[in-house]
């Protein structure tokens, strides 16, 4: 039974004693759901989170992470850094990952499989930009985008694999895939996963889309059967937004 996840990207937004209040605001007001909430805080921040939210059901992910396990990489932030404080869940292959620090499928195959090694759990980030859709190249980009970013890692390796479909023209932009170009391309992911994995791990794997999504659209988002969450950028940073983003599955 696949998990519905709504996901806080909160890329770099808040100063500290802002994401203090904003977390201690998702505690307090988080409604009660089955829906599981992660919250992707920059990393300045990430170890107090995991203070903060201890003893609840919220987790914590970092924005990102790099594919060496160490060494002579300034400014990276390795696996086991991560994990040491107790962060076991990475975004990976976010669209503003690809544009602008020429992240490559090639390179975050890489980055998964460190991650897998460290047995964390990867929410992994894909989708077309705006000409590939126009020239009705949607499909094949994100076929692509898998099969070269993900598609090597072994069956079992998928109980820690989260999909994110995002289109890149629909992200911060303030368009919006509709709910049938969301679920119409959902639904190819889990076609697109079955063929090659197998249909267990295809029903079973969690797919979120991420794209402007908001408290008056969410619930028509995720009501698509192949739609199970959500992964959230800009709404994520106001506790009410996010609260009714959540109530929307």
């Amino acid at each position: 039974m696949r998990k519905n996840i709504v996901a806080g990207n909160w890329k770099m937004n808040k100063d500290y004693s802002q994401a203090i209040e904003l977390i201690n605001q998702i505690k307090a007001g988080k409604p009660n759901t089955t829906t599981e909430v992660i919250l992707a805080t920059p990393f300045p921040y990430l170890a107090k989170a995991v203070e903060l939210v201890a003893g609840t059901d919220i987790k914590i992910a970092a924005q990102n992470m790099h594919q060496a396990e160490g060494g002579a990489f300034t400014g990276e932030v390795a696996a086991n850094m991560l994990t040491s404080i107790g962060v076991n869940t990475v975004i990976l292959g976010h669209s503003e990952r690809r544009a602008y620090f020429h992240e490559t499928d090639a390179l975050l195959a890489n980055k998964v499989d460190t991650a897998l090694k460290h047995e964390m759990t990867v929410i992994f980030c894909f989708g077309e930009e705006l000409k590939d859709r126009q020239d009705n190249n949607h499909f094949n980009i994100v076929e692509y985008q898998l099969r070269d970013g993900l598609f090597h890692i072994e069956k079992e390796n998928w109980k820690n694999i989260v999909l994110a479909y995002e289109p890149v023209w629909a992200i911060g932009t303030g368009e919006t895939a509709s709910p049938e170009q969301a679920q119409e391309m959902h639904a190819f992911i889990r076609n697109l996963v079955d063929k090659v994995f197998g249909n267990e791990v295809a029903e079973n794997v969690t797919i979120l889309y991420g794209g402007s999504v908001k408290p008056d659209n969410a619930k028509e988002i995720f009501s698509k059967p192949d739609v199970d969450g959500g992964l959230i950028g800009g709404a994520s940073l106001q506790a009410n937004d996010f609260f009714g983003i959540i109530n929307g599955i």
